[in-house]
């Protein structure tokens, strides 16, 4: 009877703490509510506009403007931020610790404009600075997406038109997810359509999102600035960079996860007239297991390269524009002369891929290509590669390796080969030197390779016969060309993503430094003179090897004019270029589109 009675007054008991514990919270609620009501009433009264910071979506970018104890200290919190325009919320505006913050602010450049909001506004904003700190040191460098939804995606995506329509399901999405699926849709989208660029550029009316697709940029969709805004700050926050500088070239690099494998993303950040414009470079990691049977040498040029690549000292440059297939031709280089026995060693800008067995250096504001080319060599090493030869020190030290028993690995940006040379002149290059000290210089572009599933066979022109012809009559291992020839146009299909291409090849010239070169370069270095005295070389030069590919059919006229200069200028017959849509229909046909396609395509070439 006497446990009965205690345990019915534990129940009493019980029973009135949580009664008290209910009421503390219904108090705390009332408060709440009535802080609420008090500052929306009192916010207009005062000239500044209410604002529930619980209902609006916090840009980390603006919270990250002041310091989590400053924001306390002055009870404030930044919650958008456009250019140089910093929206602050504030429970009292005229607080001496807000006034003092704001004048702070002004003398930082910031243009602020004061909201007035609770403390329970103000709670919820300083709960996003650990969510900053947390995406900063935990996830920097490292994108975290689903990789099997990523997949699918990949999977879904077949053509451009496919993003587009994604996105705008995503639109319907709430806030907290929208920005992540967003952007795990913008690297879907590029895996799957196999594109080497992703652009991101705002302009005056829309953020036009393009993809570069075989070395020709694509429009794909137009964001809105609600997600451009976002993805910068989230993008920024992945690749290092400083979220709230605006006005200055930034640079990172960031990883995630697609499944299959891991992919590396280079990212490059500069100011406009309208935003920020971002180009993120999607780095694949099978470029690095290239092999000098898989960059598509001729094969005079390949029986040449190889047996330089065996000497174990000289300078052999590649030379092209930015984006002719540089980089990958040299990591070819180093994988035909890698072995256990050789200490090879890489000075890059940046580091793009890894070797295992090579030693991979970065530059920096401390460590020069000159600095480390000179401390490269203090490494015993056996083959140097150097990203790019820039300047005259830089020259100097490589051909300086090059005599001293190294062989060396560079590039330069040069339109042809035999210009190589001038360039090291106009860098200051004695050309006495030049001999003892560069094995060979290669020149290469890349062009796009029609696609195999659509490619669309056609007589040639006269026109286009009388060139090849042309080509032909210089040519060291001539084709016999005949009045009907058979060439190949684009055509698009769904395995092409409607544009006629899929994947790039290289075309080639080269030119090795021997005895007539040699005294050419010292006694008369134009160009036109080098030529004359290598043409006992027998290496066909690009326009010639382009000619080749043209020939057998792996990719188009139109398309070599694109990237090799010509003799001369031709009215060549432009590609007849289908959408996915119209593949079932008669490929060997123009379809009633073709001009309308036709413009477009070429409005996406940069």
């Amino acid at each position: 009877m006497i446990k009965l009675l205690v345990h019915m007054l534990l129940l009493v008991v019980n029973m009135v703490q949580f009664d008290e514990s209910f009421s503390n919270s219904q108090v705390k609620e009332l408060r709440t509510k009535e802080e609420e009501r008090t500052i929306q009433s009192k916010a207009p009264q005062l000239g500044f506009p209410y604002l529930d910071l619980k209902s609006i979506t916090l840009h980390p970018e603006a919270l990250s403007v002041i310091p989590e104890a400053r924001s306390r200290q002055a009870m404030v919190a930044g919650f958008d931020l456009n250019q140089q325009k910093l929206s602050l919320a504030a429970q009292n505006p005229v607080l001496k610790e807000t006034q003092d913050l704001i004048k702070e602010l002004e003398a930082r450049r910031y243009k602020v404009s004061v909201f007035m909001c609770s403390s329970a506004s103000l709670e919820h904003a300083w709960k996003r600075y650990a969510d900053v700190r947390n995406t900063s040191s935990e996830k920097q460098g490292t994108l975290t997406i689903d990789s099997i939804e990523t997949q699918k995606l990949i999977e879904e995506i077949k053509k451009r038109s496919d993003v587009s329509d994604l996105l705008k399901q995503i639109g319907t999405a709430n806030n907290a997810s929208r920005i992540s699926e967003t952007l795990s849709l913008i690297f879907a989208g590029a895996l799957a359509l196999k594109a080497s660029d992703i652009h991101i550029e705002p302009e005056e009316l829309a953020i036009r999102l393009r993809y570069r697709l075989d070395g020709v940029l694509h429009d794909v969709v137009d964001l809105d600035s609600y997600i451009y805004k976002r993805l910068m700050s989230r993008l920024k926050l992945l690749s290092g960079m400083t979220l709230n500088v605006r006005a200055e070239a930034q640079d990172g690099r960031f990883t995630f996860d697609s499944g299959p494998r891991e992919v590396e993303v280079r990212a490059s950040i500069i100011p406009g007239s309208f935003g920020e414009s971002v180009v993120m470079r999607i780095l694949d990691p099978t470029v690095s297991s290239f092999s000098l049977s898989s960059i598509n040498l001729n094969p005079h040029i390949e029986a040449v390269l190889v047996k330089e690549l065996k000497k174990p000292n000289g300078l052999i440059i590649t030379t092209g524009p930015t984006g002719s297939g540089k980089t990958t031709a040299l990591y070819a280089f180093l994988r035909e002369v890698h072995d256990e026995a050789k200490k090879i060693i890489t000075i890059e800008n940046p580091v793009e891929y890894k070797i295992e067995g090579i030693v991979h250096t970065q530059t920096d504001e401390n460590y020069t290509f000159a600095k480390g080319l000179r401390a490269v060599l203090r490494q015993d090493p056996d083959v140097i590669m150097v990203g790019e030869i820039r300047d005259r020190e830089v020259a100097e030290t490589a051909m300086h390796a090059a005599q001293t028993g190294h062989l060396v690995f560079s590039t330069l940006h040069t339109n042809s080969a035999i210009a190589g040379f001038t360039r090291l002149i106009d860098l200051g290059i004695n050309p006495n030197v030049m001999g003892s000290s560069i094995n060979m210089l290669l020149g290469q572009r890349l062009v796009r390779r029609l696609c195999e599933k659509c490619k669309v066979s056609y007589q040639a022109s006269a026109e286009e016969v009388d060139l090849i012809k042309k080509v032909m009559a210089d040519h060291p291992y001539p084709t016999e060309i005949g009045e009907v020839v058979t060439l190949h146009r684009a055509s698009g299909c769904e395995a092409c993503a409607g544009t006629g291409f899929r994947g790039r090849l290289g075309v080639f010239e080269g030119i090795l430094m021997d005895d007539k070169v040699e005294e050419v370069v010292i006694r008369d270095p134009r160009e036109h003179a080098i030529k004359e005295a290598a043409r006992a070389q027998k290496i066909p030069t690009m326009l010639e090897d382009g000619i080749d590919k043209v020939l057998i059919g792996i990719t188009s006229l139109f398309e070599l004019e694109r990237v090799v200069e010509f003799p001369e200028s031709l009215n060549l017959q432009t590609p007849t270029v289908t959408t996915p849509e119209e593949v079932e229909g008669d490929k060997t046909k123009p379809t009633k589109n073709s001009s309308k396609l036709d413009d477009e395509f070429k409005s996406h070439i940069i």
